[in-house]
């Protein structure tokens, strides 16, 4: 079995999908949370000066859809058969698109391009969530293939971060996907591993 260490941010946020996969397939990982203030040393030691990076037997390796699904291949939540694997795939990439529509409001520092950012997160963010309700109804309560996959941990590992950047619980009025919460919380190993891991403190 190799080792495995996951280096980020001490917050959930992009990194914990994957903590979520290696608990799931208990898969034990070295979990190494840096200061922040120590950013600017580390950083140059990453590949491409981002993280999350998962080092692998010392091999580093960046980018966390990436590396999820890695990971959810070695635990059977990758699909069973390519047409499943690309519909999770695509559904990643979606739940990413509308992360990447959170933050660019989040992370705007100029106030009236943060208007105009906000008013696009409002009209886009129930367009995205109408359309993954929909998916998790359609897919017997889970967003593909009536059954767990990667795709379910990378919307309910980075559903915290989103509410906290949005500044509101943004799946409220969605019922389907507040229960696909549920039930993924509620899974033995990813229960326990919410029990014990460090508390975040996001911090733009």
């Amino acid at each position: 079995m190799p080792s495995y260490k996951l280096i980020y941010f001490p917050v959930t946020a992009l990194a914990e999908p994957i903590r979520f996969l290696f608990s799931y397939a208990n898969i034990d990982f070295v979990d190494e949370r840096f200061d922040r203030d120590d950013w600017p040393k580390i950083k140059p030691t990453m590949p491409f000066g981002k993280v999350p990076v998962l080092e692998v037997d010392g091999k580093k390796i960046n980018q966390s859809v990436a590396i999820s699904r890695y990971l959810a291949k070695q635990c059977d939540l990758a699909g069973k058969n390519d047409w499943e694997a690309l519909e999770i795939d695509a559904t990643v990439d979606t739940i990413h698109d509308l992360r990447a529509c959170i933050a660019a409001y989040s992370y705007e520092d100029n106030e009236q391009a943060k208007e105009q950012k906000l008013k696009n997160a409002k009209e886009m963010v129930p367009y995205y969530l109408e359309r993954l309700d929909a998916q998790v109804e359609k897919n017997d309560g889970y967003l593909v293939g009536g059954a767990l996959s990667w795709a379910d941990f990378t919307f309910v590992g980075l559903l915290d971060y989103l509410n906290y950047m949005m500044k509101e619980n943004i799946i409220e009025k969605y019922d389907n996907l507040k229960q696909l919460q549920k039930k993924v919380e509620e899974i033995p190993a990813i229960k326990k591993w919410i029990e014990k891991r460090p508390p975040t403190m996001f911090q733009n």
